[in-house]
Protein backbone atom coordinates (compact mmCIF):
# COMPACT_ATOMS: atom_id res chain seq x y z
CA UNK A 1 0.00 0.00 0.00
CA UNK A 2 1.09 3.23 -1.07
CA UNK A 3 2.04 5.11 2.37
CA UNK A 4 0.96 8.87 1.23
CA UNK A 5 -2.79 6.73 2.65
CA UNK A 6 -1.94 6.33 6.09
CA UNK A 7 -3.95 9.14 6.75
CA UNK A 8 -6.67 7.81 5.04
CA UNK A 9 -6.46 4.56 6.96
CA UNK A 10 -6.11 6.32 9.92
CA UNK A 11 -9.62 8.05 9.15
CA UNK A 12 -10.60 4.43 8.54
CA UNK A 13 -9.65 3.07 11.84
CA UNK A 14 -11.71 6.04 13.62
CA UNK A 15 -14.56 5.33 11.29
CA UNK A 16 -14.29 1.58 11.89
CA UNK A 17 -13.92 1.51 15.63
CA UNK A 18 -17.25 4.15 15.96
CA UNK A 19 -19.45 2.82 13.24
CA UNK A 20 -20.09 6.21 12.43
CA UNK A 21 -18.78 8.18 9.62
CA UNK A 22 -20.07 11.40 11.40
CA UNK A 23 -19.12 10.38 14.55
CA UNK A 24 -15.75 9.60 13.20
CA UNK A 25 -15.58 13.26 11.40
CA UNK A 26 -16.12 14.69 15.24
CA UNK A 27 -13.76 12.77 16.69
CA UNK A 28 -11.38 14.14 14.06
CA UNK A 29 -12.33 17.73 13.47
CA UNK A 30 -13.18 17.42 9.87
CA UNK A 31 -16.17 17.32 8.07
CA UNK A 32 -18.26 13.86 7.40
CA UNK A 33 -17.86 14.56 3.99
CA UNK A 34 -13.88 14.42 4.18
CA UNK A 35 -14.28 11.16 6.45
CA UNK A 36 -16.22 9.48 3.66
CA UNK A 37 -14.05 10.97 0.80
CA UNK A 38 -10.69 9.42 2.54
CA UNK A 39 -12.47 5.99 3.14
CA UNK A 40 -13.07 5.64 -0.75
CA UNK A 41 -9.77 7.11 -1.60
CA UNK A 42 -8.55 3.47 0.68
CA UNK A 43 -10.86 1.33 -1.01
CA UNK A 44 -9.80 2.82 -4.66
CA UNK A 45 -6.42 1.94 -3.65
CA UNK A 46 -7.04 -1.36 -2.25
CA UNK A 47 -9.42 -2.43 -4.53
CA UNK A 48 -11.48 -3.76 -1.71
CA UNK A 49 -14.68 -2.71 -0.13
CA UNK A 50 -13.81 -2.16 3.45
CA UNK A 51 -17.06 -0.75 4.60
CA UNK A 52 -20.81 -1.64 4.08
CA UNK A 53 -22.81 1.48 4.30
CA UNK A 54 -26.59 2.02 5.10
CA UNK A 55 -28.81 4.81 6.01
CA UNK A 56 -28.81 3.46 9.41
CA UNK A 57 -25.66 1.76 10.43
CA UNK A 58 -21.78 0.93 9.15
CA UNK A 59 -20.57 -2.11 9.29
CA UNK A 60 -17.19 -4.00 8.05
CA UNK A 61 -17.00 -6.43 5.26
CA UNK A 62 -14.10 -9.37 6.02
CA UNK A 63 -11.61 -7.17 4.07
CA UNK A 64 -12.45 -4.29 6.42
CA UNK A 65 -12.77 -6.92 9.18
CA UNK A 66 -8.94 -8.00 8.50
CA UNK A 67 -7.24 -4.74 7.97
CA UNK A 68 -8.54 -3.77 11.50
CA UNK A 69 -6.75 -6.98 12.58
CA UNK A 70 -3.80 -6.28 10.81
CA UNK A 71 -2.65 -2.69 10.90
CA UNK A 72 -4.98 -1.03 13.53
CA UNK A 73 -2.60 -2.57 16.75
CA UNK A 74 1.21 -1.55 14.48
CA UNK A 75 -0.55 2.32 13.80
CA UNK A 76 -1.54 2.68 17.43
CA UNK A 77 1.72 1.54 18.53
CA UNK A 78 3.59 3.99 16.25
CA UNK A 79 1.15 6.86 16.50
CA UNK A 80 1.63 6.84 19.99
CA UNK A 81 5.44 6.26 19.95
CA UNK A 82 5.55 9.31 17.74
CA UNK A 83 3.81 11.15 20.15
CA UNK A 84 5.99 9.82 22.82
CA UNK A 85 9.20 10.95 20.82
CA UNK A 86 8.06 14.35 19.91
CA UNK A 87 8.30 17.38 21.51
CA UNK A 88 6.33 20.20 22.74
CA UNK A 89 7.87 23.44 22.28
CA UNK A 90 10.92 24.59 24.31
CA UNK A 91 11.26 20.59 25.33
CA UNK A 92 13.62 18.04 25.28
CA UNK A 93 13.05 14.48 24.29
CA UNK A 94 15.99 11.80 23.72
CA UNK A 95 18.42 9.91 26.17
CA UNK A 96 21.79 10.88 27.43
CA UNK A 97 24.69 7.62 27.67
CA UNK A 98 27.23 8.23 29.56
CA UNK A 99 30.13 6.30 30.82
CA UNK A 100 31.64 7.28 34.34
CA UNK A 101 34.20 5.74 36.59
CA UNK A 102 32.92 5.15 39.76
CA UNK A 103 35.36 7.66 41.72
CA UNK A 104 33.46 10.63 40.22
CA UNK A 105 29.66 9.73 40.33
CA UNK A 106 29.63 11.33 44.21
CA UNK A 107 30.82 14.99 42.07
CA UNK A 108 29.93 14.75 38.46
CA UNK A 109 26.96 12.70 39.13
CA UNK A 110 24.62 12.47 42.37
CA UNK A 111 24.83 16.55 41.83
CA UNK A 112 23.45 16.62 38.06
CA UNK A 113 21.08 14.01 37.55
CA UNK A 114 18.17 14.92 40.09
CA UNK A 115 18.18 18.62 39.17
CA UNK A 116 18.40 17.32 35.08
CA UNK A 117 15.51 15.14 35.61
CA UNK A 118 13.52 17.73 36.98
CA UNK A 119 14.28 20.15 34.34
CA UNK A 120 13.80 18.01 31.54
CA UNK A 121 11.48 14.64 32.09
CA UNK A 122 11.17 13.73 28.72
CA UNK A 123 15.20 13.06 28.78
CA UNK A 124 16.25 9.75 29.64
CA UNK A 125 19.81 9.35 31.49
CA UNK A 126 21.88 6.38 31.31
CA UNK A 127 24.91 5.94 33.68
CA UNK A 128 27.05 2.99 32.88
CA UNK A 129 29.77 3.09 35.82
CA UNK A 130 32.67 1.43 34.49
CA UNK A 131 36.59 1.94 34.88
CA UNK A 132 38.30 0.79 32.10
CA UNK A 133 38.47 2.93 29.10
CA UNK A 134 36.36 2.84 26.57
CA UNK A 135 35.60 4.01 22.91
CA UNK A 136 32.74 6.38 23.10
CA UNK A 137 31.43 6.24 20.00
CA UNK A 138 32.41 2.68 19.21
CA UNK A 139 30.19 1.08 22.18
CA UNK A 140 27.45 3.91 22.02
CA UNK A 141 27.70 5.98 24.33
CA UNK A 142 27.49 10.13 23.68
CA UNK A 143 29.53 11.40 26.69
CA UNK A 144 31.99 10.08 29.02
CA UNK A 145 33.62 11.02 32.74
CA UNK A 146 37.38 10.84 33.08
CA UNK A 147 40.73 12.59 34.17
CA UNK A 148 41.75 15.31 31.45
CA UNK A 149 45.02 12.56 30.95
CA UNK A 150 42.62 9.65 29.91
CA UNK A 151 41.04 11.66 27.26
CA UNK A 152 41.94 11.65 23.22
CA UNK A 153 42.60 14.78 22.65
CA UNK A 154 40.39 15.28 19.45
CA UNK A 155 37.54 14.76 22.17
CA UNK A 156 35.82 17.96 23.27
CA UNK A 157 36.75 18.64 26.58
CA UNK A 158 34.41 19.96 29.47
CA UNK A 159 35.75 20.44 32.79
CA UNK A 160 33.53 20.15 35.67
CA UNK A 161 35.57 19.58 39.09
CA UNK A 162 38.42 21.98 39.71
CA UNK A 163 42.13 20.16 40.30
CA UNK A 164 42.80 17.67 43.73
CA UNK A 165 45.01 14.67 44.40
CA UNK A 166 45.76 11.21 45.08
CA UNK A 167 46.49 10.76 48.63
CA UNK A 168 47.96 7.60 50.15
CA UNK A 169 46.14 6.89 53.77
CA UNK A 170 46.29 3.97 56.57
CA UNK A 171 44.18 3.88 59.71
CA UNK A 172 46.00 5.01 62.80
CA UNK A 173 46.23 1.70 63.96
CA UNK A 174 47.78 0.27 61.16
CA UNK A 175 50.76 2.75 61.05
CA UNK A 176 51.30 2.23 64.88
CA UNK A 177 51.52 -1.44 64.07
CA UNK A 178 53.50 -0.97 61.22
CA UNK A 179 55.40 2.74 60.99
CA UNK A 180 54.83 5.54 58.37
CA UNK A 181 56.27 5.18 55.09
CA UNK A 182 59.00 8.08 54.93
CA UNK A 183 59.66 7.91 51.03
CA UNK A 184 58.01 6.43 47.84
CA UNK A 185 59.93 2.93 48.47
CA UNK A 186 58.80 2.36 51.62
CA UNK A 187 55.24 1.41 50.17
CA UNK A 188 56.59 -2.02 48.82
CA UNK A 189 57.38 -2.87 52.43
CA UNK A 190 53.97 -2.11 53.51
CA UNK A 191 50.42 -4.09 53.32
CA UNK A 192 48.87 -1.68 50.23
CA UNK A 193 45.34 -2.80 49.15
CA UNK A 194 46.12 -3.23 45.13
CA UNK A 195 43.78 -2.63 42.13
CA UNK A 196 43.49 -4.07 39.53
CA UNK A 197 43.05 -2.21 35.96
CA UNK A 198 40.19 -3.49 33.93
CA UNK A 199 41.61 -2.50 30.40
CA UNK A 200 44.93 -4.53 30.80
CA UNK A 201 45.05 -6.87 34.12
CA UNK A 202 47.49 -5.62 35.08
CA UNK A 203 48.18 -4.12 39.54
CA UNK A 204 48.11 -0.95 39.29
CA UNK A 205 51.27 1.00 40.52
CA UNK A 206 50.80 3.65 42.79
CA UNK A 207 51.60 7.48 41.10
CA UNK A 208 53.87 9.86 43.20
CA UNK A 209 55.59 13.32 42.57
CA UNK A 210 57.85 15.37 44.59
CA UNK A 211 58.81 18.19 42.00
CA UNK A 212 59.99 17.27 38.75
CA UNK A 213 60.49 13.97 40.20
CA UNK A 214 57.91 11.25 39.84
CA UNK A 215 57.54 7.25 41.03
CA UNK A 216 55.53 4.52 39.60
CA UNK A 217 55.74 2.18 42.42
CA UNK A 218 54.65 -1.65 42.24
CA UNK A 219 53.04 -2.01 45.52
CA UNK A 220 51.87 -5.36 46.50
CA UNK A 221 49.36 -6.83 49.37
CA UNK A 222 46.97 -9.22 50.33
CA UNK A 223 43.88 -7.72 49.02
CA UNK A 224 42.86 -6.86 45.36
CA UNK A 225 39.99 -5.22 44.10
CA UNK A 226 38.97 -3.07 41.17
CA UNK A 227 36.68 -0.70 43.55
CA UNK A 228 38.07 2.60 45.09
CA UNK A 229 35.80 2.67 47.72
CA UNK A 230 36.11 -1.04 48.84
CA UNK A 231 39.95 -0.36 49.07
CA UNK A 232 39.33 2.90 51.45
CA UNK A 233 36.88 0.67 53.73
CA UNK A 234 39.65 -1.95 54.42
CA UNK A 235 41.63 0.70 55.04
CA UNK A 236 39.45 2.54 57.66
CA UNK A 237 39.86 -1.41 59.26
CA UNK A 238 43.77 -1.24 59.34
CA UNK A 239 44.02 -3.59 56.77
CA UNK A 240 46.75 -2.02 54.56
CA UNK A 241 47.14 0.99 52.93
CA UNK A 242 45.26 2.57 50.37
CA UNK A 243 45.55 5.17 47.35
CA UNK A 244 42.54 7.14 46.93
CA UNK A 245 41.27 10.71 45.42
CA UNK A 246 41.79 13.08 48.13
CA UNK A 247 37.93 14.07 47.79
CA UNK A 248 36.58 10.60 48.45
CA UNK A 249 38.21 10.18 52.29
CA UNK A 250 38.04 14.11 53.50
CA UNK A 251 35.23 13.00 56.07
CA UNK A 252 38.19 10.15 57.20
CA UNK A 253 40.35 12.44 57.25
CA UNK A 254 38.47 14.77 59.56
CA UNK A 255 36.99 12.49 61.94
CA UNK A 256 40.87 10.73 62.39
CA UNK A 257 39.52 7.49 60.94
CA UNK A 258 42.27 7.88 58.01
CA UNK A 259 45.81 9.41 58.32
CA UNK A 260 47.39 10.94 54.77
CA UNK A 261 51.43 9.29 55.03
CA UNK A 262 54.06 10.49 52.21
CA UNK A 263 51.70 13.88 51.67
CA UNK A 264 54.86 15.91 50.47
CA UNK A 265 54.67 13.11 47.51
CA UNK A 266 50.93 13.47 46.61
CA UNK A 267 50.42 13.94 43.26
CA UNK A 268 47.58 16.71 41.55
CA UNK A 269 45.42 15.82 38.62
CA UNK A 270 43.55 18.32 36.82
CA UNK A 271 39.99 17.19 38.04
CA UNK A 272 37.26 15.44 36.02
CA UNK A 273 36.07 16.43 32.64
CA UNK A 274 33.06 15.29 30.38
CA UNK A 275 34.10 14.71 26.99
CA UNK A 276 32.56 14.11 23.58
CA UNK A 277 33.44 13.56 20.04
CA UNK A 278 32.38 17.02 18.72
CA UNK A 279 30.50 19.92 19.17
CA UNK A 280 28.77 19.55 15.81
CA UNK A 281 27.19 15.96 16.93
CA UNK A 282 25.62 17.09 20.44
CA UNK A 283 22.57 16.28 20.19
CA UNK A 284 19.76 18.45 22.17
CA UNK A 285 19.85 16.33 24.93
CA UNK A 286 23.34 16.18 25.73
CA UNK A 287 23.39 19.98 24.96
CA UNK A 288 21.30 20.33 27.95
CA UNK A 289 23.19 17.74 29.94
CA UNK A 290 26.36 19.80 29.47
CA UNK A 291 24.82 23.27 30.65
CA UNK A 292 23.66 21.10 33.68
CA UNK A 293 26.93 19.78 34.54
CA UNK A 294 28.61 23.04 34.28
CA UNK A 295 26.12 24.44 36.36
CA UNK A 296 25.71 21.89 39.11
CA UNK A 297 29.23 19.65 39.50
CA UNK A 298 31.06 20.23 42.14
CA UNK A 299 33.79 22.63 41.13
CA UNK A 300 35.47 22.99 44.39
CA UNK A 301 36.44 19.42 45.98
Amino acid sequence: MNTALLPQLQVFLVVARLRSFSGAARELGVSTPAVSQAVRQLEEQLRVVLLTRTTRSVSLTDAGRRLVEGAGPALGQALATLTEVSAQPGEAVGRVRLSVPRTAVPYVITPVVPTFRERHPRVEVEVVIEERFVDIVAEGYDAGVRLSEAIERDMVQVRLTDAFRFVVVGAPGYLERHGTPQRPEDLLRHECITFRMRSTGALYAWELERGRRNWRVPVRGGVVTNDSQLSVALAEQGMGLAYAVEPMVAEQLRTGRLKRVLEAYAPTVPGFFLYFPSRAQRSPALRLFVDAARELARHVL
